[in-house]
């Protein structure tokens, strides 16, 4: 009878399970628990406000080749880690963003389309098939955002590209950028040709994405409704600007500057004067508001970087030399955490100088780009008729320090002017800017080519400072809280300490060839010693000696042969032993966990039974 009862009790049990199990599936739909060390799968506070915030529709539509993909489980997890993405964002927009999933099959109406809006169609495999993952984004007013290929490379980036999309679309006005530059970045006349020069490179790109407003160095005030001021080499700007400019600061808009200590690319007002080139002042500042930040920048010292250093041509038939004032930014000096800087490869810099903060500063200093630790600051004047850029590296003493180049700024800031009643002297308000401590870089020589093709002029980028400003200013026309999504971490998680043991392995590997290169040029240097001892014109007759010293040398080079060898099959021993730790782990060791707690278990409550029957009745 006992049996039957216990029976039946499993049978109630299991019952209720299923039961609990459906219920809490329908009590708890859309509830999520995100147990990843860096909050993968939680929005970001600022991609939620965004969300929350939408007051018109915008839909999103995800095309995914799946079929395409079947053979590319990377691509699959991340395509299902975007997906999951827009259905987080859809279920905290309270109705106002769809999330539309689109399968583009080859020959279909939806493929038609995807092309129709510009995704990218990426060949697999040996037939015919092309992948698609991209998103496409439209609002109720014919607004279009498109991404064409979302790159697993990119992922950390993805929050941030998927909330600027509905950000864009949110708001159906063109953004507005007020532009002052003291540079003739329009082109200006040539002196020389009496011609109009081509504007730079950099000033067509911001006329083409934004709606751009000119505004003068002895103007009193912005144009209104601007998003975001952009401030080029500004030099001797009116109180009167200035006090406009912290206002429009304070008031929530965006700055990025561009300041200089010797900027090559300024024009004197006569060319084909030599002392009005070299009497100019080359240098420019945001004094005023600078200091009230509590920001250093001297526009007396620039720095000189070896390990940066561009070749440059210094004459005809002459080799080139390394200009320690003419940078090449690469990845290891730019911030790779950051949606400005993130996917740039190199950005080219010339006698650009430092920023920091000055003690007791309010500021948070971000940096964008940074020297190397072969670098230190030299005076400006300096670069004045330079005429062989070597002497720069005799004259520079590297300090071991990394310097800010550019640098992302945010915070509570002290007001330098009273701009109206109601702003006096020393009320704070919040800063969001990005400063440049270059302006050399938005020059054409510096990062591109013009190409005639057919009648047509074709820029060629050779370095990424016109991505650079571009995204800058797409950054800070974003809202509050589209700038405050940075870039996330990936669901990439390397195993570090394999990598750690490749390291290891491999600078033990490089000692060893350096000691194996050592010992070849100690035997060939003795080879030599003994040939010219001998004194023969016969060089190829070799002494007893001499052979016997290659015997040896021979025999050393098969003996540390054989050490590299070693060292790669102990590399190789370890990683498998670990590889085979952590497959006993997962495989083994937590099911005879469980097993030993069921069974501890089992004789606890054997114990109990046994106990009770003890017990006199």
């Amino acid at each position: 009878m006992r049996n039957v009862y216990s029976a039946t009790g499993l049978v109630l049990l299991a019952i209720l399970f299923l039961a609990l199990t459906i219920l809490s599936g329908a009590a708890l739909r859309g509830m999520r628990i995100d147990l990843t060390e860096q909050g993968l799968y939680t929005l970001s506070s600022g991609t939620v406000s965004i969300l929350e915030d939408l007051d018109e529709p915008v839909t999103l539509e995800f095309y995914f080749s799946d079929d395409a993909s079947a053979d590319l489980p990377m691509v699959r997890n991340f395509a299902r880690r975007v997906q999951e993405m827009l259905d987080e964002m859809a279920q905290r927009s309270n109705g106002k963003l769809q999330v539309r999933r689109v399968e583009p099959e080859p020959f279909s109406e939806a493929e038609d389309q995807a092309a129709s809006y510009g995704l990218e169609a990426v060949p697999v495999g040996n037939g015919d098939e092309s992948l698609y993952l991209g998103v496409v984004g439209t609002n109720t007013i014919d607004g279009l955002e498109v991404l064409p290929f979302l790159s697993p490379s990119r992922e950390q980036f993805l929050e941030y590209e998927l909330a600027r999309m509905v950000s864009l679309l949110s708001r159906p006005d063109k953004p507005r950028a007020a532009l002052l530059s003291g540079i003739d970045m329009d082109g200006g006349m040539d002196m020389q040709t009496g011609q109009q020069r081509e504007p730079w490179a950099i000033q067509e790109q911001i006329n083409e994405m934004f709606d751009v407003a000119s505004v003068a160095a002895d103007d009193d005030s912005l144009p209104e409704d601007v998003d975001v001021l952009v401030l080029v080499h500004p030099q001797e700007l009116s109180d009167a600007l200035l006090a406009d400019i912290e206002g429009f600061l304070a008031d929530g808009g965006r700055l990025l500057a561009f300041v200089d200590p010797h900027a090559e690319s300024a024009t004197p007002p006569n060319p084909n004067d030599p002392m009005a080139a070299m009497n100019m002042d080359r240098a420019s500042n945001l004094d005023g508001l600078f200091e009230a930040w509590g920001l250093e920048f001297s526009e007396q010292r620039f720095v000189a970087d070896a390990g940066l250093a561009l070749q440059v041509n210094v004459g005809q038939g002459q080799r080139p030399v390394r200009h320690v004032g003419i940078l090449g930014v690469t990845r290891d000096n730019l911030n790779d955490d950051d949606v400005v800087t993130g996917e740039l490869e190199a950005v080219n810099l010339a006698s650009v100088g430092s920023l920091g903060l000055a003690e007791g500063s309010s500021l948070e200093l971000e940096p964008l780009m940074r020297s190397s630790r072969q670098a230190g600051p030299l005076d400006a004047q300096r670069l004045q008729m330079l005429s062989d850029p070597s002497e720069l590296i005799d004259q520079m003493g590297a300090t071991g320090e990394q310097y800010t180049l550019a640098a992302r700024l945010t915070g509570e800031v002290p007001r330098a002017f009273e701009s109206d009643e109601s702003a006096q002297e020393g009320d704070r308000y919040s800063l969001n800017a990005i400063v440049v401590a270059d302006v050399d870089m938005l020059a054409d020589r510096y990062w591109v080519q013009r190409q005639q093709f057919f009648g047509t002029t074709m820029l060629e980028p050779f370095a990424d400072n016109g991505d650079f400003v571009i995204n800058a200013i797409d950054n800070l026309i974003g809202n509050a809280d589209l700038i405050s999504v940075r870039s996330r971490a990936t669901s990439n998680r390397p195993f570090t300490l394999v990598e750690s043991l490749r390291r290891e392995a491999e600078e033990n590997l490089r000692s060893t060839e350096q000691r194996l290169e050592g010992e070849l040029a100690d035997a060939e240097q003795r080879l030599t010693e003994l040939q010219q001892a001998r004194g023969d014109t016969d060089l190829d007759i070799l002494t007893d000696e001499q052979e016997a010293e290659i015997d040896r040398f021979m025999d050393q080079r098969l003996e540390i042969r054989r050490q590299l060898r070693q060292v790669r099959r102990e590399l190789d021993e370890e990683i498998e032993a670990l590889g085979t730790r952590i497959k006993v782990a997962n495989i083994a060791l937590m099911p005879l966990l469980v097993t030993l707690f069921a069974l501890a278990m089992a004789w606890r409550k054997r114990r109990q039974g046994r106990s009770n029957d003890e017990v006199p009745s």
